[in-house]
């Protein structure tokens, strides 16, 4: 699962920082007046998929680095509903919440839990 993050981000974030437009045109959106904005997003992304990479080799040791990526996925959901209902951005931008979070939102608590209960059998 979390090769399959790695593997999501890594991809996401080229594709931003590639074609910034991508998303917007997709979505039917006006494109952002300032594209490096979203092309450091991507690389932000990006960035994160060398951490779920490093730490599908042992979650257990790495979980840290899980657990800032589902702060992230918890935390992005919030803030488009939140740019949502201050009129910032339609509905359709929240779809990207569905792959880029949500869907992690249960493996990536999964690991943690694993990870928990690893240190309570087996503390330092």
């Amino acid at each position: 699962m979390l090769w399959a993050a790695a593997i999501y981000n890594l991809a996401w974030g080229a594709l931003a920082v590639l074609w910034p437009r991508l998303a917007f045109d997709w979505a039917g959106m006006e494109p952002p007046n300032y594209p490096s904005l979203w092309q450091c997003i991507g690389m932000i992304v990006g960035v994160y998929g060398v951490g779920y990479a490093i730490a599908a080799y042992d979650p257990v040791r790495h979980w840290p680095i899980v657990l800032v990526g589902l702060l992230g996925k918890v935390l992005g959901p919030i803030g488009f509903l939140w740019a949502n209902r201050h009129g910032e951005l339609p509905w359709i931008a929240g779809l990207t919440n569905v792959t880029n979070d949500l869907i992690w939102w249960v493996p990536f608590g999964l690991v943690l839990w694993h990870a928990w209960q690893f240190s309570r059998v087996n503390p330092s």
